[in-house]
């Protein structure tokens, strides 16, 4: 039995990467932070409690680990705070995943590494990352540790899903401030579950090594999704109906000029980020779960709404 280590085990991705390795019958060693993780059954399961900001606490986390899974990343916070933890942090994490003998380090990383602009359609090695925030520069950092150690990188852009604080919460303020409808809104935009983000994250980290033709991968679903459509699934996970006539891009950012949070979720969907993912779904022999839009906001309506209701 293989032992495969989440590092983050608590997090949004981490729950859900270690209910997926367990899934397929790994042994677990979860290591956390702050919360304590669910414990997957039935597998044998250790917990471990590290802090990336603290390297001594590091110390002997990897041993008898065959893959790791970082999961772990400080987003937000000051520049300085972003450097210990996902630089730093991430750095005497592969250094003690080397010293153990760990095969394999997969780090979720982010396509915030890339910056603003307009992407479509387009491979890691079509693209420069120019990283504008100190949470997407220190991750951009993370990234080279793993990959000089020999490790693999998964790069998605809106991950949706049971936990999610950010991209539907976000989404759904946007359209709660909107002044009108956005049904004409064409930019196409990657999106993928948070279970099928663990499941690809576990795939490279279980997959023959021959059989892995990269070592920077997009991570999402290979169609992108219209905002227009992503929008309207999102209103209805919500209950909101447009407050006027349909607006553009354009209009929407003059009406949200003073609002600054709202403006950069509405920079999330007026312009193409299209990561083409085709060739992460393919070097894992994985079938394509359906659209976002069709199959998998549907399914988690139920939950947005709940955990709408309670904030």
């Amino acid at each position: 039995m293989l032992t495969v280590m989440i590092a983050g085990a608590a997090g949004f991705a981490g729950r859900h990467a270690a209910a997926e390795a367990a899934r397929q019958g790994a042994a677990l060693a979860l290591m956390f932070h702050r919360r304590t993780p669910h414990r997957p059954r039935p597998v044998p399961v250790r917990f471990l409690r590290a802090d990336l900001a603290d390297p001594d606490s590091l110390r002997g986390v990897c041993e008898g680990v065959d893959v790791l899974l970082h999961c772990a990343s400080l987003i937000g916070g000051t520049p300085e705070e972003n450097d210990t933890v996902n630089t730093q942090g991430t750095a005497a994490l592969v250094a003690e995943a080397q010293r153990a003998g760990v095969s394999r380090i997969v780090y979720l990383s982010t396509a915030s590494v890339y910056g603003r602009g307009t992407f479509s359609s387009v491979l890691p090695e079509d693209l420069e990352r120019r990283p504008k925030s100190s949470t997407s520069r220190t991750r951009a950092l993370a990234e080279d540790a793993v990959l000089a150690a020999g490790g693999f990188v998964l790069r998605p852009y809106l991950v949706y899903g049971r936990g999610d604080d950010w991209v539907v919460p976000g989404l759904t303020r946007l359209l709660r401030v909107l002044p009108g409808g956005t049904s004409g809104w064409n930019a196409r935009l990657s999106v993928i579950s948070v279970t099928e983000l663990a499941a690809l994250l576990v795939g490279v980290g279980l997959a023959p090594r021959e059989h892995l033709s990269a070592s920077v991968y997009h991570a999402a679903l290979p169609d992108p999704l219209p905002a227009s459509q992503l929008l309207r699934a999102v209103a209805d996970c919500a209950g909101l109906c447009p407050a006027g006539p349909e607006i553009s891009p354009a209009q929407a950012r003059a009406w949200l000029h003073e609002d600054r949070e709202s403006s950069c979720t509405l920079d999330m969907v007026t312009t193409d980020h299209w990561f083409d993912s085709t060739q992460l779904w393919t070097d894992l022999g994985y079938a394509v779960p359906g659209t976002a839009e069709q199959t998998h906001l549907p399914r988690l309506r139920e939950w947005y709404a709940q955990r709408a209701a309670a904030a």
